[in-house]
């Protein structure tokens, strides 16, 4: 071997060099590019999933930047990090948990995605302030400016997150003014939402076009809208109930300007909010200062500076928000030079949100412009909009969507396309009753599907009163025709001289689809409000362009159109003062019919409440409620000492002829935050009193109270109550979900406030609920029911042995969720017949014995009404000789670690402090026997 040959030493050393070397310089390469990757602003990919992360955000609170709320936030990551986000904001009256499904959703199409709760809602800290820049807007740029420090978020640039914004109702509202005032936001879409709050919530749809002019020609009038009284109120109930953990004025400065300090209670608003909603409300209208607050918080102040590409989607079935509020958005926003896509679906406010199709639609959008994930279809910006057919044998609804090349009337696309319809009918003179009272019925907020159910069965709810309406008809069509958008029509509008007059006229106009049959159907469900001012008393005409409701309608061969004006409208704030006015046609004496040419992309059919079989009987049922509660005057008398106490019975007795009482002389309490467990033995007349509470049953004498009002069958207060007495029936052929949904639709109250994920997640239903009911265990029908009763979360739960078909470890879950609802704030009243579980459960229990009270009280006197009472010490002997010194203590016993003792009469708490004081550790301390003993001594059953 010669000497400069390699040894097998110096190959290895060398091959060990070359190696250091390689890795040497691959650190240098990967320092390189982590730095350059840093540099430009992104992060290396993270590709496994982690949980949703929650977090409580600091953000500065108003102008002042003085004080700080916080935002409860929940930070959903896809698989592979950092990714394009959207921040997904919800409607009005509810929180992040409404958001959790559409979120979980658009992490599977790869988006990080942040859902909050808006300031006052949910667990967030602040005072609503109705999307204000200066608050709810503000929160949100600070949001954003959280999302831009997160690892999972794509950046644009430094503190520039790559980010989309969508939302329903105020939630879309927020993602407009967002992205207006915030250049960050690379793309929205905007859901059912609206452009002008004023105009949504004051409605005039009249301008004038001749008469004495008090202002141009042709332009609106309105010094005052007309107050949209019944939304109004609902959302301001669902804003004005302080949470149990709010602090004074939510830790949020006083918001007061020189607007009058507001009377009533303000709950969760600013001071500002609350003093225009009571100026509105108490007078119908609008005072400078509310119409500038209305003008501040609406997205009309912004659409000029929208550059984020918007995705309009609006619903065809929406007496809050209309089609009206979408156009003007899709025309302002597209006249600053933006992208505009605009969708109608058959839903809205009044008959349910976005599907799964639609929802997949807005993924799309957001796929398409930000990038970064699988982009699917060019969405592009052609118009679509749903047509909805009549309601089949099999319950469905035929829907076919319509597309066109680009939203009419923007972008230098001709306007909608209209046909005129002759109208015939004399002026006639209507009357404006004094207190505006009797009102005429035409819609109820939210209640669009019952009201469609109601129609299917020739039983429509719409009813304009004899006196008060004036009728103008076409003839017959002799061809099909499509309304698709806002009919207009010309009216005349006269004081009638000699009789009482205002100088002005409110008139709400509508239209009907009158079949061969004379079966008249209100188009939309809705109506368009004029305020026709500066009426001459000398009775001479002044005439207005009236914009009716925009509505997506089809129009049978054969059929007419019937258009009604009214003086009056229960959804609606009316004039006090008795009027009369003469109506009549103006112009041309026509109805002018929008009808958009498109192509029909696509046929879907969606289920809706089946309208044959039992379903007959229980629409109904359902529609003899409502008009009920239309029709009834109101005799719910409030005692206001009571207002915040869920229930109050007294003197309850339900009897029968020739039998005893099934309940006697019944009185007992239900507070706040309690859980109550209603016990008795069978034909306690337990379920009798439950369904007295429900107002299913009439009592023959005493009284109940919900919530300081007193019941009667049908009393709006039950709308505060959710309940499950017996076993409901389900529909076997639908899912869990859908169930749900139109059980919540027959109620007609808005289905954003039905909670749907959040009670299908505390019933534990999981991937269940959208299966058939027909494949459902019992215990899984009895968990649905459980949801079906927690709709809308009520604040007080009526549960009628709500564990039966349940196994160990679901009743042990439906204890925990008894507990977290009543944690709230909210209560339960529970009849069971496992008196271990009640026990455990209940914080009181009422005992019911041949229809009569026994007793009634916490869980812990029951249980101890003999005075026995065991302690778990550390020292027995010396706790036993301690518990000894108690003057007129009975018996003292000791059991390994445990001392019982009777207490005779002296409470637990005594003992605990004698202890204590003689040096005692005490570890626990109950009552030394079990409700069961003591509910059998106490209806004489021991014995068996």
């Amino acid at each position: 071997m010669s000497p400069t040959s390699p040894t097998v030493e110096n190959v290895s050393a060398s091959r060990r060099r070359r190696t250091r070397l390689a890795l040497a310089a691959l650190s240098c390469i990967a320092v390189v590019v982590l730095t350059a990757l840093l540099w430009s602003g992104e992060q290396p990919r993270r590709t496994a999933p982690e949980p949703p992360r929650e977090a409580m955000v600091d953000v500065l609170d108003g102008p002042d930047d003085d004080q700080r709320i916080q935002l409860d936030v929940t930070l959903y990551a896809p698989e592979e990090t950092p990714a394009p986000t959207i921040l997904l904001a919800h409607g009005f009256g509810g929180s992040k948990d409404d958001t959790a499904a559409q979120a979980h959703e658009l992490v599977q199409r790869g988006f990080t995605v942040l859902t909050y709760s808006s300031r006052g809602f949910g667990r967030s800290t602040g005072q609503i302030a109705l999307n204000d820049p200066d608050y709810e807007v503000k929160d949100a740029q600070q949001l954003l400016d959280w999302l831009a420090r997160q690892p999972e978020v794509a950046r644009s640039s430094d503190g520039d997150p790559k980010v989309g914004v969508t939302g329903t109702s105020y939630g879309g509202a927020l993602s407009l003014l967002l992205a207006g005032q915030d250049p960050r936001v690379d793309v929205i879409a905007p859901v059912m939402t609206y452009n002008d709050l004023g105009q949504a919530l004051l409605p005039n749809n009249a301008a004038r076009l001749a008469g004495p002019a008090t202002t141009p020609a042709g332009g609106s009038f309105n010094d005052h809208g007309v107050f949209k009284q019944a939304w109004a109120g609902l959302l301001f109930a669902a804003g004005s109930t302080p949470r149990p953990d709010a602090q004074p004025n939510g830790g949020a400065p006083s918001t007061s300007t020189s607007l009058q300090e507001p009377s009533l209670t303000c709950g969760n608003f600013t001071d500002q909010v609350c003093a225009a909603y009571s100026e509105v409300a108490q007078t119908g209208r609008a005072g400078q200062a509310t119409l500038d607050l209305l003008d501040r918080v609406s997205p009309k102040s912004v659409t000029s500076r929208i550059k984020a590409p918007t995705l309009l989607v609006q619903g065809e079935r929406d007496t809050l928000f209309g089609l009206d509020q979408a156009d003007a958005n899709a025309r302002q926003i597209s006249a600053a030079g933006t992208p505009v896509k605009t969708i109608w679906f058959a839903g809205g406010h009044d008959g349910g949100e976005p599907g799964p199709e639609l929802r997949q639609q807005i993924a799309d959008w957001f796929a398409h412009h930000l990038g970064g994930v699988e982009p699917g279809l060019d969405p592009g910006t052609a118009f679509a909009f749903d047509i909805a057919g009549r309601p089949q044998r099999n319950g469905e609804i035929p829907v076919r969507t319509v597309t066109a090349d680009a939203y009419p009337g923007v972008g230098g696309h001709e306007r909608v396309p209209r046909f005129a319809l002759g109208l015939r009918g004399s002026p006639t003179e209507v009357v404006n009753p004094p207190g505006g009272s009797p009102a005429t019925t035409s819609s109820l907020p939210g209640a669009g599907q019952v009201l469609d159910a109601a129609g299917s069965l020739g039983q429509s709810l719409a009813r304009d009163l004899p006196g008060q309406t004036a009728v103008f008809r076409t003839e017959p069509l002799e061809s099909q025709l499509l309304i698709s958008g806002t009919p207009r029509t010309r009216l005349s509008v006269a004081s009638v001289p000699g009789q009482p007059s205002t100088g002005s006229a409110v008139l709400f106009a509508k239209l009907y689809d009158v079949d061969a049959e004379q079966k008249r159907t209100l188009i939309g469900n809705a109506v368009a409000p004029l305020h026709v001012t500066d009426l001459p008393p000398d009775g001479s005409p002044v005439e207005v362009d009236v914009a009716l409701p925009g509505v997506v309608h089809p129009l049978e061969t054969g059929h007419r159109l019937e258009l009604a004006v009214t003086t009056t409208d229960q959804a609606y704030s009316v004039p006090k003062e008795p009027a009369v006015h003469l109506i009549g046609l103006a112009g041309d004496a026509t109805v002018s019919i929008p009808s958009v040419r498109g192509t029909t992309s696509s046929a879907d059919a969606v289920p809706t409440a089946p309208l044959v079989g039992t379903g007959i009987l229980a629409g109904l049922a359902l529609i003899a409620w409502v008009i009920s509660r239309i029709r009834r005057k109101s005799s719910d008398d409030l005692d206001p000492m009571l207002a915040d106490t869920p229930l109050v019975i007294a003197g309850l007795t339900k009897s029968y002829p020739d039998k005893p009482a099934a309940v006697q002389d019944l009185s007992i309490r239900v507070e706040r935050g309690q859980i109550v467990g209603l016990l008795g033995p069978n034909g306690a007349g337990k379920t009798t009193t439950l369904r007295m509470m429900l107002g299913l049953l009439q009592p023959s004498s005493g009284q109940i109270r919900l919530f300081g009002h007193r019941l009667v069958p049908g009393a709006p207060v039950l709308s505060r109550v959710g309940a499950l007495v017996e076993s409901p029936g389900f529909l076997p052929h639908l899912s869990g979900v859908d169930n749900l949904r139109y059980y919540w639709a027959a109620t007609g109250r808005p289905m954003l406030q039905a909670r749907f994920d959040e009670v299908l997640q505390i019933a534990g239903l999981g991937s269940a609920a959208h299966r058939r009911v027909r494949g459902y265990s019992q215990g899984m029908k009895q968990r649905l029911a459980i949801a079906q009763a927690m709709l809308g979360l009520p604040e007080l739960l009526v549960l009628d042995e709500p564990t039966n078909g349940l196994d160990p470890p679901q009743i042990h879950q439906m204890r925990e969720i008894l507990r977290r609802y009543a944690a709230t704030g909210r209560s339960v009243l529970v009849s069971s017949h496992l008196l271990a579980e009640v026990e455990q459960t209940c914080t009181h229990v009422v005992v019911m014995h041949n229809g009569r009270l026994v007793t009634t009280g916490s869980v812990a006197d029951i249980v101890a009404v003999d005075g026995a009472a065991t302690f778990r010490v550390d020292e027995p002997q010396q706790a036993a000789a301690a518990l000894r010194t108690i003057e007129g203590l009975g018996q003292v016993e000791v059991d390994g670690d445990l001392v019982h003792a009777d207490l005779s009469g002296h409470k637990a708490a005594v003992a605990v402090n004698v202890l204590v004081d003689s040096g005692v550790s005490v570890h626990q301390v109950g009552p030394r026997r079990r409700l069961e003993d003591a509910f059998l001594q106490l209806v004489g059953e021991e014995s068996r």
